[in-house]
C-alpha cells in the first residue's frame, strides 16, 4: 500500500446519515445504500460510501453511510449525526484491488505520519474516515489499483 498523496479539505457543517455498528456485508446484502442514493450527497464527497468511526466517551463509534448536507432529511429506519464545519487531511491510499492492506492500524498510524509530515495537526478524538469514490475505488488502473482516500479530522 503507498500513500500517494496527502491534501487538506474544508468541509462546511454536514450530516453522516447511515447506521451504527454495522458491517459492509450487511449494507449490500439489504440493499441499504439505495435509500441514501436518492437525495442529494455533500458534494465534497460526491457519491462516495463512507466509513467512519469517532472516540465518544472514550469508546470508538463505527459508522456506515453517506455524508450529506447539514439538516438532510434522514430515512426512516437510519441514524444521523451532525458534524460541524471541519477541515480534513486525507491520504490517498494506491493498492491492489481487494487488499487488506488499507483496513490496518499500520495504515493509520503511516496516514498519521503523512499528515505530520505535511505540517496538519490531528485533532484528537476526532472523526477519521474511508471514502470509497467512484470510479477511484471501483474502477482498477491498469496494474490493477485502485484508490481508498483516508481522512483525519484535523486542527
Amino acid at each position: 500500500m503507498k500513500i500517494t498523496d496527502v491534501k487538506k479539505e474544508s468541509w462546511p457543517a454536514c450530516r453522516l446519515i447511515g447506521k451504527r455498528g454495522t458491517d459492509w456485508g450487511q449494507w449490500w446484502g439489504n440493499d441499504w445504500f439505495a435509500p441514501l442514493e436518492r437525495q442529494p450527497a455533500l458534494p465534497e464527497n460526491g457519491d462516495a460510501y463512507i466509513g467512519a468511526v469517532r472516540v465518544a466517551g472514550g469508546v470508538p463509534e463505527r459508522w456506515i453511510g453517506m455524508f450529506f448536507p447539514a439538516g438532510a432529511a434522514v430515512p426512516a429506519g437510519y441514524e444521523a449525526v451532525d458534524i460541524p464545519a471541519k477541515s480534513y487531511a486525507v491520504c490517498y491510499l494506491r493498492d491492489k484491488e481487494g487488499s487488506g492492506d488499507f483496513y490496518t492500524m499500520e495504515t493509520h498510524e503511516r496516514c498519521l505520519a503523512a499528515l505530520k509530515e505535511q505540517g496538519f495537526t490531528r485533532s484528537e478524538d476526532d472523526w477519521c474516515f474511508e471514502r470509497y469514490n467512484c470510479p477511484r475505488f471501483t474502477a482498477p488502473d491498469g496494474e490493477g489499483n485502485v484508490v481508498l482516500d483516508y481522512g483525519v479530522a484535523i486542527e
